[in-house]
């Protein structure tokens, strides 16, 4: 029987619009899509369809309790012991959990992204790499706007709100002390090229003595 070798499971964390998904897009690039599966936190935000969607919409989905962390960590361990999970699918237009599940296969290297994936103690243990990528607060709030505005049907109204009630106050009371526990701390993220060339040289570095 063929020993099994476990993933090694790389963690992307930043505020909202610090380039995360450019640096997860460089590392698939260069150490190769077919050998990574990507695991976003925010596909485990909490189902809430036994609220009215004006409630839905005020809900605080910055704070830590807004996603069902717990599911994410089993997911993970199970990943780690080359099992198969279900991933769930989240409609960020209604707020909800969809019926839809994405099948997620084991693969050498595990990219698990989200703004707050270090202030969680539950799921810091099971990173091999932790990178946090830290961009200035107003790059990353008009690059939220454009994002929601475009993607997530939102008027900027309701994003200025959004930013300023629950973001804002999150960022800071949750993302930016997680930076500590950080491994690697990207400015520019993914247009970082010096760092991005050591993330991938080291990656590659721990995936050549996994084998």
């Amino acid at each position: 029987m063929e020993k099994h070798t476990p993933s090694l499971i790389i963690g992307i964390a930043g505020g909202t619009g610090s380039g995360k998904t450019t640096v997860s897009n460089v590392i698939l690039e260069r150490v190769g899509a077919q050998r990574i599966a990507v695991i976003p936190h925010d596909a485990y935000y909490r189902d809430h369809d036994e609220l009215p969607p004006a409630q839905r919409a005020q809900v605080n989905y910055d704070h830590p309790n807004s996603l069902d962390t717990e599911l994410m960590v089993e997911h993970l361990q199970q990943l780690k012991q080359g099992k198969s999970i279900p991933l769930p699918v989240y409609d960020f237009k209604t707020h909800s959990r969809t019926d839809h599940t994405i099948e997620i296969q084991p693969q050498p290297v595990i990219l698990v992204e989200g703004i707050l994936i270090f202030a969680e103690p539950a799921l810091r243990p099971l990173f091999d790499i932790k990178i946090f990528v830290d961009t200035d607060a107003d790059i990353r709030f008009i690059r939220r706007l454009e994002r929601d505005i475009s993607e997530r049907g939102r008027t900027s109204a309701s994003v200025i709100q959004q930013y300023l009630t629950t973001v804002r106050p999150m960022h800071l009371e949750f993302v930016e002390p997680s930076k500590r526990y950080a491994d690697v701390i990207i400015p520019e993220g993914g247009l970082n090229v010096v760092a991005m060339d050591m993330v991938v040289a080291r990656i590659e570095a721990m995936l050549r003595n996994n084998h």
